[in-house]
Order: C-alpha cells, then sequence, then structure tokens
C-alpha cells in the first residue's frame, strides 16, 4: 500500500504526478459577536478545478514563491515555506487582501500592490516596491490534502487571523464570480440548501472550523492534532461506497457517500 511522505516533503517519486499548492482561511471578526467569519471565494464556471465551487483564496505554488521562500525562511521546509509564500501571493491576486505583513496596509496601498502582482506574477517585485516585510509564520499550517491521482492539487491549509472586520476586498473576476465573508456554519447552511456548493476537502474543514468559537481556539485544536497528508480513500459500506479520511486529525465527519461528494 502507497505511504505518502510527511507533509514538510515533496510527493514521493512512487506516487502520482501531483501539482504542489496553498490555500489560507482567512478569520476575521463578526462585526455583531458570535463566531469568527471565513473569506470564501465562488470559482468562476469555466475553471478546469472546482469550477462554480466556493472555496478559500489559494492556488499552486509558482518557482517564484520558491525563491522568495528560500530567502526569507531558510530553515524551514520549502515545501511549507514556498506554501505559504504562495498562499499570501493568491490571497492577494485572489481578494484583493494583502495578509502577514509587519506593515500595516492600507486598502489604497493594497490595490495598488494587487495590480502590479498581476501585471508581473512575482510577489518579492510587490514587497520591493512598497518596502513591506512579510511574517510569514502568521500564517499557522492546519492541514494537508492530496488526492492520490495524476495533477491533483497537492495542497497545504493555512488560517490567519485579521482580527479586524474593517477589510476591502474585492473579487478578482477572472477566476472567482463572488466573494463573500461568513461563519463556518453558516457556509455548511448555504451548502445543504444548494446556495453553494463546496469539494469534499473544503466540507470536510469547515465541520472542522465550524467547532471554533475564536480564532484562539482554532490554534489550540490545531496545536493538538497532528498534520499529515490526507490522501481520501474509498469504502464499500452496507448503504453504498464512501469517501473517507482518517481518525485523529483533527475532523469531526470522517466522510460521505461518494455519490453525493463533489471531488473537483
Amino acid at each position: 500500500m502507497f505511504r505518502s511522505p510527511p507533509s514538510d516533503q515533496p510527493m514521493s517519486a512512487d506516487g502520482p504526478s501531483v501539482v504542489p499548492a496553498a490555500t489560507v482561511v482567512v478569520f476575521r471578526h463578526a462585526a455583531e459577536g458570535g463566531p469568527p467569519e471565513l473569506l470564501m471565494l465562488q470559482r468562476s464556471d469555466g475553471m478546469r478545478f472546482a469550477g462554480g465551487a466556493a472555496v478559500f483564496p489559494g492556488g499552486r505554488v509558482d518557482p517564484a514563491d520558491r525563491e522568495l521562500a528560500r530567502r526569507i525562511l531558510p530553515g524551514e521546509a520549502e515545501e511549507i515555506a514556498a506554501a505559504r509564500i504562495a498562499a499570501i501571493r493568491e490571497t492577494l491576486e485572489e481578494s484583493g487582501l494583502m495578509i502577514a505583513t509587519r506593515q500595516p496596509v492600507t486598502a489604497q496601498e493594497a490595490r495598488e500592490a494587487r495590480a502590479l502582482l498581476m501585471e508581473v506574477g512575482r510577489l518579492d517585485i510587490v514587497l520591493e516596491r512598497f518596502g513591506w516585510e512579510l511574517e510569514p509564520q502568521s500564517l499557522t499550517f492546519f492541514a494537508h490534502w492530496c488526492p492520490l491521482w495524476e495533477k491533483a492539487f497537492d495542497t497545504r491549509f493555512f488560517v490567519v487571523d485579521l482580527g479586524t472586520g474593517a477589510v476591502d476586498v474585492t473579487v478578482d473576476a477572472t477566476e472567482n464570480s463572488r466573494l463573500f465573508w461568513t461563519s463556518a456554519a453558516d457556509a455548511l447552511a448555504m451548502a445543504d440548501s444548494g446556495e453553494i456548493t463546496v469539494i469534499f476537502p473544503t466540507r470536510r474543514n469547515l465541520e472542522r472550523l465550524a467547532q471554533y468559537a475564536s480564532h484562539a481556539e482554532a490554534l489550540a485544536d490545531i496545536a493538538a492534532h497532528p498534520v499529515s497528508r490526507i490522501n481520501p480513500h474509498t469504502e464499500q459500506r452496507d448503504d453504498g461506497e464512501w469517501l473517507v479520511i482518517p481518525e485523529g486529525l483533527g475532523y469531526p465527519v470522517l466522510g460521505q457517500l461518494k455519490a453525493t461528494a463533489r471531488r473537483g
């Protein structure tokens, strides 16, 4: 049976050819109290991966992300360090939100930075232009998902807290058609009612995130569970074929009927 390598390592040579990627769950305080709200994007219908689905900001790790990671995070495993950089870059590109900087960023600066990023495609040039320093380790490594098929996304998930509701974000209409803030519980209710669709990993992560009343609770729970590459697999049960994940990684729901699970 194939064994995935540790989460700080790339997929092994005897595994499928996969695409390293990163996703970040951005928390903010709810305006009227209650559970934290999370930033979600609705993918454009024509996108190859998860077209039309609601997802967290993210995308593939670029070579320039690895170059920057080697410079500013030399002591961390490259796969995780580069994923941190990719998560920051993709969040700016997809939502116009600049996260994990040591300096405060105004809405106007974020708009200008996003325009530059769209032009040059590299976060390091943006940082140099605006004189920003990153705090990439403000992103907490949360989970790691990778289906065992060719060209699957090998995705590392992070969480980060804005600590405020006062943020200015705008959807990237090339890849995403809608941007919204919602609690994890409300996102699950929207999925159940058919208002949004979510793929299998997103639903499992929303169920996990719905357990947390704050970002601090999330960090405590994340620290209590190991992060390892989750390779969903099928399991035959009395009521049909299920898509399932392992126990012990912090997830309250471990699977669903494969016929009802959207995988990408």
